[in-house]
């Protein structure tokens, strides 16, 4: 059944499957809220009203997201009323669709348990996976039982993206839904990358090698002492910042001896 919506291949534009990064998205909600004719709409452009409610499936499909090939692959749920034996699809998916229908409250409320059973994963897992809540049949306008507000407090509320579409109409809005889903994915990915150890500078004085020198005062100056470099040590830092120069010259009241300039440091500089 995955070939029958499988899109067509352009191989010689796109690296094999094997070597593509791929995005794993699960579409949850309750009976009825529109997640098939969403897949069979993103898959293949075209809209079917009728499916088997107790048919799930995985497909796959090769997608240009900003220029960058992924190899998406949509599991569409098949539970009936609510969420049911979970972790087929909590372990495997790396983002999360969660459907409701625009015009039927109970599809709604059903998103809300969706919701809370993958905030309850999050806060039991290291990774943390993108979350949109999506309203369907966006067409049905005119029987819509659940307001915009209402969706988008419910996704304020948990944290996730909010999106209004229809699978019977509108390509380009299913297609964005599921194009920002591997985009979370990307940001939370580098969000994860592991930070590279940083090194900066630091001075220590140390004894000095040859004796200071004291330079002969004429015409009132002051008398000034040079002393070797000081040894440097380096140290490990955090987080990361930008290195800047400053050079701060001693107050006007000490201007008459001709205090010498001192260079600071401000930040860190990065190689």
């Amino acid at each position: 059944m995955s070939s029958m919506f499988g899109k067509p291949r352009a191989s010689s534009e796109r690296p094999p499957q094997s070597l593509l990064p791929e995005c794993n998205v699960a579409i949850l909600g309750c009976r009825g809220a529109g997640k098939s004719a969403l897949t069979v709409k993103f898959l293949t452009k075209r809209f079917i009203s009728e499916y088997d409610p107790n048919l799930e499936d995985t497909y796959s499909s090769e997608e240009l997201v900003d220029q960058q090939p992924v190899l998406l692959k949509v599991m569409d749920t098949a539970d009936q009323d609510g969420p049911g034996n979970c972790e087929r699809y909590l372990c495997w998916a790396s983002a999360f669709l969660v459907v409701y229908s625009i015009d039927d409250r109970k599809s709604f409320e059903g998103c809300q348990r969706y919701l809370e059973v993958l905030a309850l994963h999050a806060r039991g897992c290291q990774r943390r996976c993108p979350v949109l809540l999506l309203g369907n049949k966006l067409d049905m306008e005119q029987y819509r039982q659940v307001p915009s507000a209402e969706g988008m407090s419910l996704a304020s509320r948990f944290g996730c993206l909010f999106h209004e579409v229809s699978a019977c109409q509108d390509f380009a809005r299913v297609q964005h839904v599921f194009h920002e889903a591997v985009r979370e994915v990307r940001r939370q990915a580098e969000c994860n990358m592991p930070v590279r150890p940083l090194f900066i500078s630091e001075e220590r004085p140390c004894p000095p090698v040859a004796t200071p020198v004291a330079l002969p005062t004429h015409h009132s100056l002051a008398t000034c002492t040079f002393n070797t470099l000081s040894a440097v040590n380096y140290k490990e830092i955090p987080s990361v910042a930008q290195a800047k120069l400053v050079t701060v010259k001693s107050s006007r009241a000490q201007s008459k001896r001709k205090a010498p300039t001192l260079t600071l440091l401000k930040g860190f500089k990065i190689f």
